[in-house]
């Protein structure tokens, strides 16, 4: 329903968008003007009230990732090495893994982190990238399409007082840690069938061990 001027004073506010509005026709009595001229505010500064709160969490997000950024090229644990950072929406990481686990041994695997508005509150979301020189490294909690299995990017393990270098650490010990050369159970049909993002899907998690 387009907006009727004579009706509702916020004439550039599309009234269409306000929830189960009921359709109108002609000229409204002074109480249903009154009433919808009331709805129309509230809806509209509900409107700027959000878009404002979802500016400030990108700037919050925005600065957060570029103290991270500083830190990183300032020093990073043995291992890891950022590659690419060049907004605050994809950076691209490389893990090693810092032992003698044969499993892992010569070979780099690369993170792919993509932050939401509304890091750190949220988790980045993480997978392993697959190329010519980087492989997808075999575990349990790894699917072969990069898909990471972690508590600790799922919202119930998730707290702001991670970080970009935390996670990696955490991945790498994660490798150190594992001595089965084996994909998630489902692999095959998950990769095949799953169409979800990985920070919505479902996983429960109940094997720690590795």
């Amino acid at each position: 329903m387009s907006c009727i001027t004579d009706i509702c004073p916020i004439c550039t506010f599309d009234v269409a968008r306000l929830p189960t509005l009921p359709k109108l026709s002609g000229r409204l009595s002074g109480l249903a003007n009154l009433a919808l001229t009331l709805r129309c505010t509230a809806y509209y500064y509900h409107e700027i009230a959000s878009s404002t709160s979802k500016t400030a969490a990108a700037m919050f997000a925005s600065k957060r990732l570029g103290k991270e950024l500083q830190k990183m090229h300032d020093k990073l644990p043995p291992g890891i090495t950022l590659i690419q950072a060049e907004d605050f929406k994809t950076w691209l990481v490389d893990i090693q893994v810092m032992d003698n686990n044969p499993l892992y041994a010569g070979e780099t695997y690369r993170l792919k982190f993509v932050f939401s508005d509304s890091y750190p509150i949220e988790a980045p979301e993480v997978t392993f990238v697959k190329d010519a020189e980087h492989p997808i490294p075999w575990h349990p909690h790894i699917y072969s399409n990069g898909i990471i299995c972690l508590d600790l990017l799922d919202r119930s393990g998730w707290s702001p007082v991670h970080n970009v270098e935390s996670v990696c650490v955490s991945l790498q010990s994660m490798l150190t840690s594992n001595t089965k050369k084996e994909r998630p159970q489902g692999d095959d049909n998950f990769v095949r069938y799953n169409t979800q993002r990985p920070r919505d899907i479902n996983f429960v998690f109940h094997d720690e061990t590795v």
